[in-house]
């Protein structure tokens, strides 16, 4: 099973079909009844890009908002403490009425244990994963959740590398003259109201299915984890980065307005997308300091100066860089940090 889904990782796909393959294995290995598997921006830890097939869609809101006020088993405190691995009954000693979300929400669907993965290395945190089992007293025992701490690393590379890979493509020019994009939420996340430019923006970028208005999992995530940090579970910014597709990388923010909740969606800066451009790609601390020079516009003979290097060894950076971005020159690394086309 390890094999097979280490094969799986090496093969060329999105995140979205390898997360399909690898949950067909599992569930083979492991068994579970419903899951939830999220990209996170690697930085907040904030969740966006849901692959998930749960029971309590009907309670979407209320499942997303009471996951983010939860502290047992909490994704970002799990990669804190450096574990990979972790089920509901084992943390809780049985007495599952611990968990925040499970009194709220995952009691009243039979949900009898979770079995929670972290994808985090030393680049940034790009995932999370819940397996529910429901019915009779159905627990994960400690070898399928140590199988699932196994494969762990093999699954974050996956999914850093796949959102590496996203900027290889260079995202179409798109039109943005008809106002800021803007969604106001209730504390229960429920959509209040939003600006004139949000849902013709958003179904530009995602086309809505069975003429559901599109609304990107991010917008629930970014609001939850701004009420997280207010009650001080957690302390990471309410924003995240995500890739929607075509190279397009957009930055979801959430704040507080009076009793409700405002979320912006906007494309992300250069300097956002380089971050997670950087990361994604597994660069050095020294390589990420010459990216930012490089974005800046300086040139190798001042790169040198600044980072008190020779020139030569600023090419060596380079050559590095380039070859971990997969990039054959500074105009088209640039491009794909920037997201234009190079001139």
């Amino acid at each position: 099973m390890r094999e097979r889904i280490e094969s799986l990782s090496a093969a060329v796909s999105t995140a979205r079909t390898f997360r399909t393959e690898v949950l067909g294995e599992l569930r083979r290995a492991v068994g579970f009844d419903a899951h939830v598997w999220l990209l996170t921006d690697p930085v907040t830890t904030v969740g966006s890009a849901p692959h998930a097939d749960v029971p309590a869609f009907g309670q979407l809101s209320s499942l997303i908002k009471f996951k983010y006020l939860t502290t047992v088993n909490r994704w970002s405190d799990l990669v804190a403490r450096r574990i990979a691995a972790a089920s509901l009954v084992q943390t809780t000693g049985g007495d599952l009425s611990r968990s925040l979300v499970w009194r709220e929400v995952l009691n009243s669907h039979g949900v009898t244990d979770v079995a929670s993965v972290v994808m985090a290395d030393r680049y940034g945190c790009w995932g999370f994963l819940d397996l529910w089992r429901s019915g009779t007293p159905n627990a994960f025992d400690d070898d399928e959740v140590a199988f699932l701490a196994e494969l762990a690393p093999v699954l974050t590379r996956a999914l850093r590398v796949r959102q590496a890979l996203t900027f290889s493509t260079i995202p179409p020019a798109r039109r943005r003259d008809d106002g800021p994009v803007v969604l106001v939420l209730s504390e229960n996340l429920e959509i209040l109201s939003q600006t004139a430019a949000t849902e013709e923006w958003l179904r530009t970028l995602m086309p809505a299915v069975r003429d559901v208005p599109p609304v990107p999992a991010s917008v629930y995530n970014s609001a939850a984890q701004l009420l997280a940090v207010e009650r001080k579970v957690d302390f990471h910014d309410a924003r995240a980065r995500v890739h929607l597709a075509e190279g397009t990388w957009i930055t979801v923010r959430a704040a507080r307005m009076g009793s409700q909740i405002a979320v912006s969606l906007e494309a992300s800066s250069p300097e956002e997308r380089l971050e997670v451009f950087a990361l994604a790609h597994g660069m050095s601390k020294r390589e990420v300091e010459l990216l930012g020079m490089l974005a800046d516009g300086s040139d190798t003979k001042l790169i040198a100066e600044r980072m008190f290097l020779s020139e030569l060894t600023v090419q060596d950076h380079l050559k590095s860089i380039f070859a971990k971005s997969q990039t054959h020159n500074r105009r088209s690394l640039l491009a794909q940090i920037v997201g234009t086309r190079a001139g």
